[in-house]
Order: C-alpha cells, then structure tokens, then sequence
C-alpha cells in the first residue's frame, strides 16, 4: 500500500535516505532535523518489510519519550490501522513490523531483541560499549543496519566511529555544519535557524555565551569541552601531555583495583599501579548482563596480574537481603579483601578527582569506557534556574566517574610493598590475627579472619 507519511526531508538527508549501506554515521549541528528524519527512515523500512523490527535509542528513556515519541506518532499518523503503545512506546504497523524507542540508560531492555536496522540518536552521550556489546548481536541474524547519529559532545566514542568511517566504503558518512545544512534551502525554519545563528554570535561576544558552546552546537565542534563537564580541562591537559597513551602493564608493579558497586554495567573496576607519584590507569573491567559482586569478581581473579589491594565504596558493607550477609564477607569467601574508601562529600571528591587526573596516566585503548565518561561527566542544568546545578547529572558516566573519585581518596595507599592483605587472608600473619579477638569472639563476620578457630592460633 501507499502511504503519505507527514514527513519533508530537507536536502542534507536525501543521500542518507537513498543510502544502502549497512553502517552510517550523521555528524550534524543543533536543530537540523536528524531526529526526525531517522524516524521517518526508521518507519519507512517497517512498512516496507513485513514482519520486521527497528529500534531507536536515545540516551535515556525520559529523552526518548519527551522528544522522539511526539514526532514519531505525527509521521506515522497518516497510516491506518497503526497501533501506539504509550507505556512502551512501541508502534505496530498493519504489516506487522514495529518500532521501538528505548533509552541506552537501561541496555538490559534492548539486549537479545532481533533488528532489521535502528539508530543511536546522539550517540555521543550513550555508553562508548553499547553497540559493541549488545547492539551488533541484535542486528546479526538480519544483518540489519545501524546509524550513529548526534551533534559533538568532546571526543568519545562517536568521534573514534566518525574517524573510522571517513576511509572505509562500507561506511556513510555525513557532516554538516550549520552553514552546509542552509545552503539551497528555504522556508520560515530556515529563515529562523539563519536568525538563530546571527542572535548567538552576538551573545559570544556579549559573554553570555561560550566559543565552544558555539562551535560545539552549531559548527559540530569535536574539540570543543562538554558544557559544565567537571574534568575537561584535566583531560584536555593529559592529552596535550601525551598522558593518554599506550600505558604498558609493569609486571614488577602491584596491580591496584578500585570498584564502583551496581549490577551489570553499573559494576564497574578499574585497574591502577604507581610508580612513586606516577599513578597509571591500565585497565578497566565493566559488568554484563545481570552479573552481580561474585562474577565481578571472578572476572578480575582471572586477570593476569599481581594484586595489590582492592578498594570499594561504603556499600560493600551493606547486608544482602538473598543471603543476609554483607558483600564485604561474600567477597572475603570468595578469595577477595575489600578495603573502604573514605566517605567525604561529593563535590570534594570531584575536586580531588580533578588533581589525580592532572598526573594520572591512561591507557587510550584499554580505558576507553571510563576515558569517554570522564568526558561526558558534567552537573546538572536547571532550565527554571538558567544554571548549572552542584551536583552531576544522572548518567551513564557517573559509575565510572566514581571509580575516578574513589580511586583519587585511596591512592595514598596504592603501594607496591607485600602487605598482609597483597598475599590474602587466607595466609594471615599469627601476630595480626590476635589484634581481631575481640571482634571473632562477638562473632562480627566482617573480620579478616572470621571462620577461624581462636583455639588454633
């Protein structure tokens, strides 16, 4: 059948629309009309194919709800028979097909759906393993295709991707600044965004307005720092220094890890070592799935390395409901000793976060999740406000942004001399054991030695 979608594309998303190629990427400026142009893609081929499946995700559920959901039930509003699903958001064409709109803050939702194609709209506030991990399964029994969309938010992911793109015929590539966009097009959008434009250059050189926020937003600016990011500067400085590098593994070293504690990706770990006030990041290990503490830890006891110790918020301490003990003595049974990082306020953990990273080196290639959400973690906007907020915005980031805090309050202790918790608890000196009487004799199982006989020592 035919159908009169409520769709215009403008000029830029014609060669997108004819394309057919498997992998496509569209670095566009603020108000060019991606979002709406990938959904009239999107729903295009679900008409065309029977029976097929197509997701768009936006960087958390809310955004795909207040901003693409409108705009998909307007486009698809010509087609009869068309079902909306509002608590899902989901639309069911007649042929059978349907369109999701999901969220990257909950990629539990998407893992395991089969996909004839869909969208990452802007791709670079979305978790820098997403499409690796999950995204790439769903497309592989359709060879269904994928479009990295988004305007520029400092260099992440979605500029690695554009840069692989620019060289490889398997690729669409397509970046259109806000003068490329304009060019040949007319219309009272058109004679707004011109107006727009000109409106902005003056509040840069008013002050109320920053260059990069300009070139950022409207010229797709990749070097230009995330608005209210708290480490831009400490990145953009251990890039210049050439900090972010290949950062080798010291088998002479301690291996140190610092744990952010959540379930599946929200399970975060990073690896460090130090070299006298040489701290260097050379690993980092991020959850699946619904793993939980004991397959976290698994994972890392698998590692090639010598550990040192192994550091982890105040909720280690917290009891599990399922077991009625606390992580702390799950880990411990395990073959793990958690040390707790100190508990101080937020935004004074950021501050010395800022100061580790004026000095910490990063492996570029084994770090990339935690280096992209040092880029993207920022405060909060208040638009009622018209300021930024003190405290950080709720995102993918702040998991890993955490592991950066933590490990900034405990790197003191990150040594490289045996300790008695670098060799295990299970091989206790006799002379340490006598300082936890008191607390075996009360039966507390967050002892280091707890299971042991006190008549044995």
């Amino acid at each position: 059948m035919n159908y009169e979608l409520d769709y215009k594309p403008r000029k830029w998303a014609e060669p997108f629309h004819e394309s057919k190629k498997r992998w496509m990427i569209m670095v566009l400026h603020r108000r060019a009309g991606k979002t709406t142009a990938i959904l009239a893609h999107l729903i295009l081929d679900a008409l065309t194919t029977p029976n097929s499946q197509y997701a768009y995700i936006a960087p958390t559920y809310k955004q795909a709800k207040r901003i693409a959901w409108e705009i998909a039930k307007q486009i698809a509003r010509p087609i009869p028979g068309v079902e909306k699903n509002e608590s899902d958001l989901i639309i069911k064409f007649p042929n059978g097909s349907r369109l999701m709109l999901m969220g990257s803050d909950n990629p539990d939702a998407i893992r395991g759906i089969g996909l004839w194609g869909g969208c990452q709209d802007e791709a670079s506030q979305q978790p820098s393993n997403l499409f690796s991990e999950i995204i790439t399964k769903c497309l592989a029994d359709h060879r269904g295709y994928w479009i990295f969309a988004g305007t520029p938010k400092g260099k992440n992911e979605f500029y690695r991707v554009y840069e692989a793109a620019q060289n490889d015929k398997d690729w669409l590539s397509v970046f259109k600044t806000i003068d490329d966009s304009l060019k040949n097009e007319k219309g009272e959008t058109i004679e707004n965004l011109r107006q727009a434009l000109k409106e902005d250059r003056r509040l840069v050189q008013q002050g109320l307005m920053t260059e990069d926020e300009f070139n950022q937003e409207w010229y797709c600016s990749f070097e230009a720092a995330v608005k209210g990011a708290y480490y831009a500067k400490e990145l953009s400085l251990a890039r210049a220094k050439n900090r972010i590098t290949v950062v080798p593994h010291d088998k002479a070293l301690k291996v140190h890890t610092v744990w952010d504690l959540g379930k599946g990706p929200k399970m975060c770990v990073g690896f460090y070592q130090r070299v006298g006030n040489e701290p260097r990041m050379i690993d980092a290990l991020e959850g699946t799935g619904d793993e939980a503490l004991p397959e976290m830890i698994e994972k890392v006891l698998k590692t090639p390395y010598i550990f040192g110790r192994h550091f982890a918020p105040h909720d280690i301490k917290a009891t599990e409901l399922a077991t009625g003990k606390t992580r702390l003595a799950t880990a411990r049974k395990l073959g793990m000793e958690f040390e707790v990082v100190p508990m101080i306020k937020e935004i004074d953990g950021i501050d010395k976060g800022r100061l580790f990273l004026s000095r910490l080196w990063i492996d570029k290639d084994t770090c990339k999740m935690p280096l992209d959400a040092l880029g993207q973690f920022h405060r909060e906007w208040d638009d009622n406000k018209g300021a930024f907020l003190e405290v950080p915005a709720e995102d993918w980031s702040n998991h890993w942004a955490d592991v950066h805090r933590y490990a900034a309050l405990v790197e003191d202790k990150m040594e490289n001399e045996i300790n008695d918790y670098a060799v295990g608890w299970k091989q206790p000196k006799t002379p340490r054991m006598s300082e936890y009487q008191g607390e075996l004799e009360q039966g507390n199982e967050d002892s280091p030695f707890a299971g042991e006989k006190i008549g044995n020592w």
